[in-house]
């Protein structure tokens, strides 16, 4: 049965650029380490979706909704459904002086640029062609999808929304409590400490009070414990009499 907007589901893909068979993403370790695009910063699982919500590009969303547990397809997406049509304004020559100090300035490096990414197109008479078009756009993009499982259990998505903000956190480390309307989310030690908490927190509330009717508040506890320390008794060796 075709799913719905609002549906949480997981997906595995494989994507790739029509016109040259490049893969530039995707969801498998293995396939990410056969086409040389593996990296171990990146964590290779399920993806998840709810629908309607542009989580993936609009010409993958829009099949989503056709497909069903199990399914696989491949997808063909017009550049206007994925990462945009090419725009020539978008290309600017800026003076070559304002990259001092830019070791990795050369055609085809990312850079940064007035706070927004841009690809070096070519460098001469001392100016930089500059293009920030994304860097697949205008592209026609294949993708191999599967959709791996429907998330229908409010728990079960209360803890797909956790693993999507904290994915290196295992999920069996947080504790869930319900009374009533109010869903308490006790954060494991791990989580303590990590970069931004205070805003991943609110974003896991947004994303719980959003998708998840039943919850009108979110709680979050932390625990700590005296650490008890062993008291060892020292005995004084006694000389032989």
């Amino acid at each position: 049965m075709p799913f719905q907007k609002g549906d949480f589901i997981t997906i595995e893909y494989v994507a790739r650029v029509k016109d040259t068979n490049e893969v530039f993403d995707t969801t498998i370790e293995a396939e990410a380490r056969k086409f040389n695009i593996y990296s171990s910063d990146v964590i290779y699982e399920p993806m998840l979706v709810v629908l309607g919500e542009g989580w993936v590009i609009s010409g993958l969303e829009e099949k989503l909704y056709e497909m069903n547990v199990g399914e696989k397809r491949e997808i063909e997406i017009p550049p206007e459904k994925g990462f945009g049509v090419r725009d020539p304004s978008k290309l600017k020559l800026v003076p070559l002086r304002m990259f001092k100090g830019e070791s990795n300035l050369q055609p085809g490096a990312r850079v940064r640029f007035r706070n927004a990414l841009a690809t070096v197109r070519s460098i001469s008479s001392g100016r930089v062609q500059l293009d920030f078009n994304h860097p697949l756009a205008g592209k026609t993009l294949l993708y191999e999808v599967e959709v791996k499982s429907e998330v229908k259990d409010s728990i079960d998505r209360i803890k797909a929304l956790l693993h999507r903000r904290l994915p290196t956190i295992p999920i069996e480390k947080f504790s869930l409590s319900l009374n009533s309307n109010v869903l308490v989310i006790n954060m494991p030690s791990e989580s303590y400490m990590i970069d931004g908490i205070q805003v991943i927190k609110r974003g896991i509330a947004n994303d719980i009070l959003k998708f998840i009717p039943e919850f009108s508040k979110i709680v979050f506890t932390e625990e700590y414990t005296r650490r008890v320390e062993a008291k060892t008794e020292s005995k004084e060796a006694k000389e032989p009499s």
